[in-house]
């Protein structure tokens, strides 16, 4: 998969900025990242701080950007474009204080086109790391909300590995109906770029009417109207998880649906049932986990683990900056 993900970057590098440019995981993952040419590191914080750092921990950073907020050159052009961008819900004066902070100074490099892709969270939360991208970058257009995907991967007894998406584990907690909707079309999507040919199963503790519901109900009509705004994807629900990966179970649950059995592409009904769901497939089933992916955003911004460690931040940055146009 990631062979798959560097070649693209190899045929349109990319600049990635990272919120926390001292951290050493960052700069550990920086350096191999430098070690190629095809992903340049732009890091957020003081440069003697910054080189300081990597010297002390013996990390070799020569080629990446480093960027330092209290010193930017174009800091006022950036203030004025932040101030034009939360239209009155913030002035002049707390916009330029929130720009000291490097998720929001992060978030505004990639939104004035100074870097692709934005990868933070290994000193800041979730929402510290969210909560920029919704204001600065938002949505893209037609999409009302920001949604997450998980890509599990396995070696495969047959060779190769296997890759399965699922989602939303990390952002959205009860998701409506046209959430859902919204969730399954842009998770698949994703999948596509992973090399998975995606093939989504909305979960549920029903399968096609053998139980009932509001929960029920609401992935069977979202799954009909995923149907009708993407009729060519392969799309069943609503499934128990055995009736979607089993093939002698779906067999007798459901043996019309092409899907049903052979699934790869997993819509959960809640934050609760995906975050479960997904650490099973890690703890027990003994995938590597890459995530969350942030989908719906109008330019690449991922959050990082604050458990994070240096392979990882690796390779959520290369996840992050593929995803890039």
């Amino acid at each position: 998969m990631f062979g798959q993900l560097i070649a693209k970057l190899k045929a349109n590098p990319k600049k990635i900025v990272f919120t926390e440019g001292t951290d050493p995981r960052i700069l550990e993952a920086s350096a191999r990242l430098l070690a190629g040419t095809w992903l340049t590191p732009v890091l957020v914080g003081n440069e003697v701080e910054v080189r300081a750092a990597a010297e002390e921990a013996g990390f070799n950073i020569r080629g990446a950007e480093i960027v330092d907020p209290l010193s930017y050159p174009d800091m006022d052009a950036m203030v004025q474009k932040m101030v034009e961008l939360r239209k009155g819900k913030m002035t002049e004066e707390q916009c330029r204080e929130a720009l000291k902070h490097g998720n929001y100074f992060g978030t505004m490099l990639v939104k004035m086109g100074v870097a692709d892709a934005l990868l933070g969270g290994a000193t800041y939360s979730t929402a510290d790391t969210v909560r920029p991208a919704l204001q600065l970058i938002k949505t893209k257009p037609g999409n009302r909300i920001v949604s997450s995907c998980f890509i599990l991967v396995r070696p495969s007894v047959t060779g190769g590995n296997d890759v399965l998406a699922m989602g939303d584990c990390a952002i959205n907690i009860k998701p409506s109906e046209d959430d859902l909707v919204e969730i399954a079309i842009e998770i698949s999507k994703c999948a596509r770029i992973f090399g998975i040919d995606p093939q989504v199963a909305m979960l549920s503790y029903s399968t096609l009417g053998s139980g009932a519901g509001e929960d029920v109900d609401k992935m069977r009509n979202a799954t009909a109207k995923v149907r009708a705004a993407m009729p060519d994807l392969p799309i069943e629900g609503e499934l128990q998880f055995d009736a979607a990966v089993a093939p002698n179970v779906a067999r007798t649950k459901c043996p019309n649906s092409k899907v049903a059995g052979h699934a790869n592409t997993f819509v959960f009904p809640d934050i609760n049932a995906g975050n479960i769901g997904y650490k099973i497939a890690q703890r027990l089933g003994n995938f590597d986990a890459y995530g969350p992916i942030l989908l719906g955003l109008n330019a690449p911004i991922n959050d990082l683990s604050r458990g994070c460690n240096a392979q990882e931040v690796y390779s959520m940055a290369i996840i992050t900056a593929a995803l890039a146009d």
